[in-house]
């Protein structure tokens, strides 16, 4: 009864000091939730049983399935206690609730680039990053360089390639579809 589901590896995740609060979006909470959930009741129900199957054929020292499950239950049981952590520290804030002229928490940011291209970036929370959707951290230095600025200001902020200077063209606060979660698919603010 061997396993062939695959590991998934994570980055490490920012850690997040004792008593700070951990904003994020209703979007991130159910992403989070849902993990916990199917980590537990699925994913951590199954390797248990992989691991007692193994168990019962005898010397575990040169047993595959033993080992490779007792890891496993490891790694599962390490990231439920993050989840765990990070649902605790959780503030949730919803954009859509949002009204405000100025880049806070949760608002949708369009950039016109100093080379004339604009890009458009939503502050989420750490556990939320995803650069290919443009949703970028909080405690970034480009989203903390934003913070409070309004359509038209001219904000500057540090790269690792030195300085860049950009300005605001749009802010709106937009709800990132809590839907896309719970059904397994993918939404931006864009298409939202």
């Amino acid at each position: 009864m061997s396993s062939s589901k695959k590991t998934t590896v994570r980055p490490r995740a920012l850690i997040i000091p004792e008593g700070e609060r951990n904003y994020i979006t209703p979007y991130g909470m159910e992403k989070l939730k849902s993990e916990f959930t199917q980590l537990k009741s699925k994913e951590r129900r199954e390797v248990v049983a992989t691991v007692a199957w193994a168990a019962s054929n005898g010397d575990r020292s040169e047993n595959a399935d033993y080992q490779y499950g007792k890891r496993r239950l490891r790694q599962i049981d390490s990231r439920l206690e993050f989840l765990t952590k990070r649902l605790e520290a959780a503030v949730v804030i919803d954009p859509a609730n949002i009204l405000s002229d100025q880049v806070g928490f949760g608002a949708t940011v369009t950039l016109l680039e100093e080379d004339g291209t604009e890009k458009t970036y939503t502050i989420v929370g750490v556990d939320e990053l995803d650069l290919e959707k443009g949703w970028i951290s909080w405690k970034s230095p480009l989203a903390r360089a934003m913070l409070k600025a309004r359509e038209g200001d001219v904000i500057t902020f540090d790269t690792p390639k030195g300085q860049r200077e950009v300005e605001i063209v749009n802010v709106s606060y937009v709800p990132l579809a809590v839907e896309a979660v719970l059904n397994n698919t993918v939404v931006t603010p864009n298409e939202t």
